[in-house]
């Protein structure tokens, strides 16, 4: 798992289950570009062109901590928790969140409004969300 916008949120409430430890191989939180080309190896280019809040970028930090820590799948967050940061095009509340496993990256957008605790909140729990629709099958 890697997380920028949720900074260890999701991490934290995944290993807060009692026997979290068969499941949950580690994290990495990402906040810096840096960070993300460097231990991720998003492209640079995807950074520049794309930005740390967009698909490609949440598609490359699954796939690079999914090859990173050895683990069957990857999932990322990247977004504006706000409040300030955003723009006319990618607002605050923005999250990209990605999925990852071998033979195939799962990425969906999201939108919310709320302040910076209840933002951070709602990604780690799309992020969730999103992680057992796709191992329940569910996912549509």
């Amino acid at each position: 798992m890697v997380e920028s916008c949720t900074g260890g949120l999701i991490a934290h409430r995944l290993t807060g289950v009692e026997g979290s430890s068969v499941y949950f191989k580690g994290g990495v939180i990402a906040y810096s570009n840096s960070l993300k080309s460097q231990l991720l190896d998003v492209s640079t280019t995807t950074l520049r062109s794309q930005g740390a809040v967009s698909e490609d970028t949440a598609r490359e930090m699954a796939q690079g901590v999914r090859c990173k820590c050895n683990a069957d799948f990857g999932l990322s967050t990247t977004g504006i928790a706000g409040p300030s940061g955003g723009t006319p095009d990618k607002p605050v509340g923005t999250v990209w969140i990605a999925w990852a496993d071998a033979s195939q990256t799962i990425t969906r957008k999201f939108q919310f409004a709320a302040d910076r605790k209840g933002n951070k909140l709602l990604f780690s729990q799309a992020a969730l969300n999103l992680l057992r629709l796709i191992l329940t099958d569910q996912l549509k």
